[in-house]
């Protein structure tokens, strides 16, 4: 089946040097070209495969002159590229169009000034659909990756990967194994296909090993730390999963996600008890997990992070005026924690709108606990007016039971 004519509206805005060097409009452009194509996808997958690998084609010469310098506008296309490969790889074509397709891709690979779309080559065993495909691809490059690879320099070739994508999807693991052992560098971009044939052979020990040993400087240990725990995960090893990489392999933007991944991936241990295990594997800032204590319902064990250990204002603000009515015991104790840490001069650009909004919230609280706000505000005067010092944490209004 051909995809039929249709005029896609991001064409027009992707051509080469179709930006300036601000990256604000490009991503907005990104965001909307990939959901211009998922909405054709509902009612014609090959026509958005087919928009799919245009996009693929236009997106690097288009962005050649954007400041990419924050990381923002890469994370950007390979956020498309995660959405757009399996539109490509679900489309039912003859094999023609699929090479036709592959083709193409490979071409905009090669022609890219800046490598936006080299994450590409670390899909190609999904792209390829079948093992006919994929030995075709592994045919063509693997005597070329042989040849650099023997001449130990660590020459460059935008194939590499391909081929080595490409001979996992063919089932020629054994090959493949032996090919990355030869490889004059330990890359783990490269070493992660030798990792992925060796436990499709059933080897999952020496897999295991061998990305162990794929550590070092420039390799990313999180990519390696996720690998492991799958094996370990996938032989039914979880508590040994959990012991050795649960932190490391699941590491978020922000703590909060850390937790809820790692709660998400080992049902079997409580919510609290991986918390805990995770504060005490962050000795130097506990108060950094209260967004997860307060997100899991440990009230208690959120409020002790707030009094004890330096804790984001704004969050604990936001916590307060969020659970004022619900938990006000606990809002209480988080809106003077942020005063608290506000007078110690933590926070990020900390103004005066924000110790109103701290007292604000607190107040709030107090009103909905039945306690005194006159008894509030004159402990927030005293917490705010005096020098800034670290008072005992005894210093600092606890409230009634946070159980409340």
């Amino acid at each position: 089946m051909k995809p039929v004519a249709h005029k896609w509206q991001f064409a027009q805005r992707f051509r080469r040097h179709a930006f300036g060097w601000r990256s604000g409009t490009p991503i907005q452009r990104i965001k909307e070209a990939v959901a211009e194509i998922k909405q054709v996808a509902r009612t014609d997958a090959v026509l958005a495969a087919e928009g799919a690998v245009k996009f693929l084609e236009r997106v690097s010469p288009a962005l050649e002159q954007v400041d990419s310098s924050s990381g923002a506008l890469g994370t950007a296309v390979n956020r498309a590229i995660d959405v757009l490969v399996p539109i490509i790889a679900g489309a039912q074509v003859d094999t023609a169009m699929r090479e036709r397709w592959l083709d193409r891709l490979w071409e905009a690979i090669q022609d890219q000034g800046v490598p936006y779309i080299e994450a590409l080559s670390e899909e190609w065993d999904k792209l390829c659909v079948n093992p006919e495909i994929a030995n075709t691809w592994a045919d063509d490059f693997l005597p070329l990756v042989k040849h650099i690879w023997a001449d130990r320099a660590g020459g460059y070739f935008a194939g590499t990967r391909i081929c080595l994508a490409s001979l996992y999807a063919a089932g020629r693991h054994e090959e493949l194994v032996a090919l990355v052992d030869c490889a004059p560098f330990k890359w783990w971009h490269y070493r992660q296909w030798a990792v992925k044939a060796l436990v499709a052979l059933g080897r999952k020990a020496e897999a295991l090993a061998y990305a162990e040993a794929t550590r070092g400087r420039n390799n990313p240990d999180g990519h390696i730390a996720r690998a492991c725990e799958a094996i370990l995960l996938s032989s039914g090893l979880a508590e040994e999963a959990y012991e050795r990489y649960a932190r490391e392999a699941n590491q978020g933007t922000t703590y909060l996600a850390t937790f809820r991944a790692i709660v998400k991936k080992y049902p079997h241990k409580t919510p609290e008890s991986i918390l805990r295990d995770l504060i005490a594997s962050s000795p130097d800032v506990p108060g950094k997990w209260f967004a997860a204590a307060k997100d899991a319902g440990l009230f208690d064990l959120a409020s002790e992070l707030a009094k004890t250990s330096p804790t984001d204002p704004r969050t604990l603000t936001r916590a307060a005026r969020d659970l004022a009515e619900k938990r006000p015991a606990f809002a209480m104790n988080a809106g003077m924690a942020a005063l608290h840490w506000i007078v110690q001069g933590h926070g990020y650009e900390i103004t005066g709108i924000d110790v109103l909004d701290a007292s604000r919230a607190t107040l709030q609280a107090a009103a909905h606990a039945g306690v005194d706000p006159e008894q509030i505000r004159a402990q927030i005067r005293q917490l705010t007016a005096g020098p800034i010092h670290r008072p005992t944490s005894s210093a600092m209004y606890c409230g009634p039971s946070n159980r409340s």
